[in-house]
C-alpha cells in the first residue's frame, strides 16, 4: 500500500462537511464523482466534481429563497442518487440541518419526525411518495415547501409543493461558504427504535468528520476506487462509509439502480470497494447453498475445499497459520470455483465492509475463503457511526475489529461496552431525559451491546435487553442462535422465545421457494396453511434446528415452534426501517401460537 498515490482530506483541512465538499473540488475538479443510470435514456452518466459543485451552487440559490435560518431543519426522502448529494451539500452550505427520512419508513413515522424536527422544506422523489404522503400531509404544518425531484400530480393544490426542475434558477455564481462551526449540528438523524418513539441523534460535524478520519486509516479508500452504492444513505453507516469517506479520498461514487438489479449492476461497474449489511451477505451465501443443493455431490466438495483451502490461505496471510499442503491447489480451485463467484462481483473487487449487524462467522469464513477481502466493522448512530473495524491485516471475522483512533473503548457492568471520544453525539432531539440515559457524568456512552476485549479486538456477545432469562435463571442471548439458524436456507426470519418460561421456544418465517421444494418431497400441498403444522414437517423443521444448534450449551434447544410464510416487514410494523426486530410486536402478534407453545407448563 505504500506505493499506491492517495489523496486524502483530513478532517482538521476540511473543518465542515460542507468544508470537505469545497476542498476535494478544488483539489480534483476534474475526476469522477458520481456515475448514474439514466433510465429515459437507458445509460450510465459521470458527473465531475466541478460539476457538482455547479449544480449545488443552484441549489444553494434556490435555497436562500426560501430565507430559512442557519440552524433550521430540512429532510431529504430520495433513493440513493446524486441529487441526494447535491442536497446534503447545498444545505450544508447555507448552515442547514439535514434530517434524512427511510424511503420505506410508514407515512405516520415521517409526520412524526418531520414534526418533532421542526422541519421547514422537505425533498422526495416522486408520485409514489407524494401519494404516500396523502394522509399524513395535513399533519405537517412545519413544512413550508415540499420539493419533488420527479413531476407529481398535485391535485389538491398543496401550494407548497415544487418541482425541483422549476424551483433552480438557471445558474449560480459560486458554491456558499457561510457554513456551520465544526461542533454545530449537522444532522439529526433519527434511530428507528424497536420500542416507543424514534429518537433524533444529534450529529456534528466533527462528530462525522473525526469518524471519516479515523475509519479511513483502518479501510482505506483510494483515489482510483470505484465504489457501488446500494445501502440506503439515510443509514448512518452508508452515509459515513459510503458517501463522505469517498469524499475524503477522492474516490467515485456509483449509484445501484436497485436491491434486485444488483447482480446485473455489479457486472457492469465492476466496483473495487463495497459497503453492505449481513443480510445482503446472507442472502448470497443461501442462494449460493441453494444452488449448490441441485448440483452433484462433486460440486460440493469443490466448493467445500475451494473455501477451506481459501481460508487457510488467509490464515497465513494474517499470521495465525502455516503452510498447508492444500494451498497447492489453489490456483486450481480458484479457476473452477472461487474466480467465478468473484467474477460475479464484477471481478474486481478490493475492499468489502459489512456493518450494522453482526456478520456470521461462518459466512465470512465462505466468502473470505473464496478470495474476498472482508472486513467488519462496529458502531451506533449515536457513534457517528463507526467505533471499531477490523484492519485487512488484522482481520478476525469473529470480531468486529479494534478501536478507532482517539476512541475510548471499555467494557463496564453486565459486560457492557462503553465508548468516549469525539465520536459520541451531542445527545437525542428536544429529549435531555434519553440522552443522559445513555450519556453517563463522565462522558461515556453507553451502547446497550454486551462485549469483551481480547488482544485490543472487540467482540460482541449480547444485547443486554434482548438477554432472555428462562424460568430456571439461565441467561441464554437469542441473537447468536437465531442467526445460526437463519444460516439455513429455510429460515428467512428467526426469534426465540423464553423469557420467564421453561424451555425455548420459535418463531420461524420460511423462504416461499424452499417451503415449496420441500413440501413437494414431503408430498405435502404448499397451498394449504395446515401443512405448517403437519408432523412430518415439523420433524423436518426440528431436525434442522438441531443441525443448526449442535454447537451451542445444552440450554439452547428448541421445544416449541411456530411457522409463518408472512415475512415480517416494516409495514405490518414487525422490524424497523434498519431490519432490527420489533421483538415485542412480534410477541404481540404471535400471542396465540407463543401460548399453545407453552400449553401444560408453568
Amino acid at each position: 500500500m505504500s506505493n499506491v498515490t492517495t489523496d486524502n482530506i483530513s478532517a482538521s483541512d476540511a473543518k465542515t462537511l460542507a468544508g470537505l465538499f469545497r476542498e476535494r473540488v478544488a483539489r480534483t475538479p476534474d475526476a469522477i464523482a458520481y456515475r448514474q443510470f439514466n433510465a429515459a435514456e437507458k445509460q450510465w452518466y459521470d458527473s465531475s466534481w466541478a460539476e457538482m459543485a455547479s449544480e449545488v451552487a443552484r441549489w444553494q440559490a434556490a435555497l436562500a429563497n426560501e430565507h430559512l435560518q442557519p440552524g433550521e431543519r430540512v429532510a431529504i426522502l430520495l433513493r440513493n442518487c446524486k441529487e441526494w448529494v447535491t442536497f446534503d451539500q447545498a444545505a450544508l452550505g447555507c448552515g442547514l440541518v439535514i434530517v434524512p427520512l427511510y424511503m420505506d419508513d410508514r407515512p405516520e413515522s415521517m409526520a412524526y419526525i418531520l414534526n418533532d424536527s421542526g422541519c421547514k422544506v422537505l425533498l422526495i422523489q416522486g408520485q409514489e411518495q407524494w401519494e404516500g404522503l396523502q394522509t399524513v400531509l395535513h399533519e405537517l404544518d412545519t413544512l413550508v415547501r415540499i420539493l419533488t425531484l420527479e413531476t407529481v400530480n398535485n391535485s389538491n393544490d398543496d401550494d407548497r409543493v415544487r418541482c425541483v426542475a422549476d424551483w433552480l434558477p438557471e445558474s449560480a455564481s459560486s458554491l456558499r461558504t457561510d457554513d456551520s462551526d465544526s461542533n454545530d449540528v449537522a444532522t439529526i438523524v433519527y434511530t428507528s427504535g424497536t420500542t416507543g418513539r424514534p429518537k433524533g441523534v444529534m450529529l456534528s460535524h466533527w462528530n462525522i468528520l473525526f469518524d471519516t478520519d479515523s475509519a479511513g486509516e483502518i479501510c482505506q479508500m483510494l483515489p482510483s476506487d470505484l465504489l457501488l452504492s446500494f445501502l440506503p444513505l439515510s443509514h448512518t453507516f452508508e452515509r459515513t462509509v459510503g458517501y463522505y469517506m469517498p469524499m475524503m479520498a477522492g474516490s467515485t461514487i456509483a449509484y445501484a439502480r436497485s436491491i434486485p438489479e444488483l447482480a446485473e449492476d455489479l457486472q457492469t461497474i465492476r466496483p473495487t470497494v463495497m459497503i453492505s449489511v449481513p443480510r445482503i451477505y446472507e442472502r448470497v451465501y443461501n442462494k449460493i447453498q441453494a444452488g449448490l443443493a441441485e448440483k452433484s455431490p462433486i460440486a460440493t466438495r469443490l466448493f467445500n475445499a475451494a473455501v477451506e483451502t481459501g481460508w487457510k490461505r488467509f490464515l497465513r496471510q494474517q499470521g495465525r497459520g502455516g503452510w498447508h499442503p492444500a494451498m497447492l491447489l489453489w490456483p486450481l480451485l480458484n479457476k473452477l470455483v472461487a474466480g467465478k463467484i468473484m467474477a460475479k462481483l464484477g471481478g474486481r473487487m478490493r475492499l468489502a465492509a459489512s456493518g450494522g449487524a453482526p456478520l456470521p462467522t461462518p459466512i465470512a469464513k465462505v466468502f473470505i475463503g473464496l478470495g474476498l477481502n472482508l472486513v467488519q466493522g462496529y458502531g451506533l448512530t449515536e457513534t457517528s457511526p463507526i467505533l471499531t473495524g477490523n484492519p485487512v491485516d488484522d482481520n478476525d471475522p469473529s470480531s468486529v475489529g479494534i478501536p478507532l483512533k482517539g476512541i475510548e473503548l471499555k467494557i463496564g457492568e453486565n459486560d457492557e461496552l462503553l465508548a468516549r471520544g469525539p465520536v459520541i453525539m451531542l445527545g437525542y432531539w428536544n429529549n435531555q431525559e434519553a440522552t443522559a440515559a445513555v450519556i453517563d457524568s463522565e462522558g461515556w456512552f453507553h451502547t446497550g451491546d454486551k462485549a469483551r476485549i481480547d488482544n485490543n479486538h472487540v467482540y460482541i456477545t449480547g444485547r443486554i435487553k434482548e438477554i432472555i432469562v428462562l424460568a430456571n435463571g439461565e441467561k441464554v442471548p437469542p441473537a447468536d442462535m437465531e442467526m445460526a439458524i437463519a444460516l439455513d436456507t429455510l429460515f428467512e426470519q428467526v426469534m426465540i422465545i423464553g423469557e420467564n418460561r421453561p424451555f425455548l421456544t420459535a418463531l420461524l418465517v420460511l423462504n416461499p421457494e424452499q417451503w415449496k421444494l420441500i413440501t413437494r418431497e414431503l408430498q405435502l400441498d404448499s397451498d394449504d396453511s395446515g401443512a405448517l403444522s403437519s408432523e412430518a414437517f415439523e420433524k423436518l423443521v426440528f431436525d434442522k434446528l438441531a443441525r443448526q444448534l449442535a454447537g451451542f450449551p445444552g440450554y439452547a434447544r428448541i421445544h416449541g415452534i411456530t411457522c409463518t410464510l408472512e415475512p415480517w416487514t416494516i409495514d405490518n410494523e414487525l422490524i424497523t426501517p434498519t431490519l432490527k426486530l420489533k421483538r415485542n410486536r412480534v410477541m404481540e402478534r404471535f400471542a396465540a401460537d407463543i401460548d399453545r407453545m407453552y400449553e401444560g407448563h408453568s
